[in-house]
């Protein structure tokens, strides 16, 4: 139960974690996520449109750059279609091509985040970053509330 426990908290926070800048990008997110929201965080940091452009060209430099990285997940998502067609599960196979997917997603993470970090002290004014880090702290404090939630919830369950 704990390692589901931990899992959870820790795909939580990843997907948490990108939520604020992955919101601000529209298409995309400000680093791969499925915008939409990108006008809501524009008006939060009251982003001019310069710096629109700005942050649309890192976004496309950081697709180009990690194209090569997406063509290699999916051939991955492919061979574990394969590794497991028909019920298949083989342990060894299953292991090795997780590693592969795991050390691609960590070189995404670094791209990702430093295309953040790009943002942050090349786009955004003294203003913007304070209010950017107060997003970033209110997101904090909500994945914090969530663990307490789940770690009340799973004291609460009855022992097996």
């Amino acid at each position: 139960m704990k390692s589901k426990l931990l899992s959870f908290a820790l795909l939580a926070s990843m997907v948490c974690g990108t939520a604020m800048l992955s919101q601000a990008q529209g298409p995309g997110g400000w680093g791969g996520g499925r915008g939409g929201d990108f006008g809501h965080m524009a008006t939060l940091l009251n982003l001019t449109s310069a710096q629109k452009e700005q942050i649309h060209t890192l976004m496309q430099a950081q697709r180009t750059a990690t194209a090569p990285l997406h063509q290699q997940l999916a051939q991955i998502h492919i061979q574990m279609l394969n590794a497991t067609a028909n019920g298949a599960f083989n342990q060894a196979t299953i292991q090795a091509l997780a590693t592969q997917e795991a050390q691609i997603m960590s070189q995404l993470t670094v791209q990702r985040e430093s295309m953040r970090s790009q943002i942050y002290n090349t786009v955004l004014t003294a203003q913007q970053k304070t209010t950017a880090e107060q997003l970033r702290q209110n997101e904090i404090t909500q994945i914090n509330e969530h663990l307490q939630k789940q770690s009340g919830a799973a004291s609460q369950a009855p022992a097996e």
